[in-house]
């Protein structure tokens, strides 16, 4: 089932996410939601807070773009990312890498809005999957940038905040029109 998406400024977007202790079928149906959700709105990445779920699950696939990394180890073996996509991860812990990039993302929680976020290349992350498995992955690309900017809504972070000082001010304005914009057409 298609979830709605909120959008800003939804005050569980600012929600520093539960953690899930267990594994329960209205869980599993949370992340099957989620991906369909996902997919239906051409995302590549959802949080459980933009379906107005406070709890730490996400869902990622870029499968759409597999030259979107150069590498993706799975518990230290090199894999096909494409056979891993969709992924839904849960409880995750982000290790970043110490070079960065800038590149240009949007949130599916601000339609029409998009701006050039600085995130690390490179990042290893250790998570909990549906079937209770413990996981670490280390890629980079936009597989990395897709996990940092679901782990962020997870704790509350949405790219706007890791904008620039010169960009927040340059898209505060169009920030506010496109949220008038939201209202009126009743998303």
């Amino acid at each position: 089932m298609v979830l709605k998406i909120v959008l800003y400024p939804t005050p569980v977007l600012r929600a520093k996410c539960r953690e899930i202790s267990e594994v329960t079928p209205a869980i599993h149906k949370l992340a099957e939601d989620m991906i369909e959700t996902m997919h239906a709105a051409n995302g590549v990445g959802l949080a459980a807070p933009q379906v107005a779920v406070d709890q730490q699950i996400a869902v990622i696939d870029v499968s759409h773009n597999p030259q979107c990394l150069t590498y993706l180890r799975i518990n230290g073996e090199r894999v096909d990312m494409v056979k891993h996509m969709p992924i839904v991860f849960m409880n995750p812990v982000l290790d970043l890498g110490k070079s960065k990039a800038v590149d240009e993302e949007g949130c599916l929680s601000f339609p029409r809005l998009r701006g050039d976020i600085r995130r690390s290349d490179e990042i290893k992350v250790t998570f909990q999957t549906l079937n209770g498995e413990t996981q670490t992955w280390e890629c980079d690309g936009l597989l990395a940038r897709a996990f940092q900017h679901e782990i962020d809504h997870l704790n509350g972070i949405l790219f706007i905040d890791r904008l620039s000082a010169v960009s927040k001010v340059s898209l505060k304005r169009k920030l506010a029109r496109l949220m008038q914009e939201w209202e009126e057409d009743g998303d």
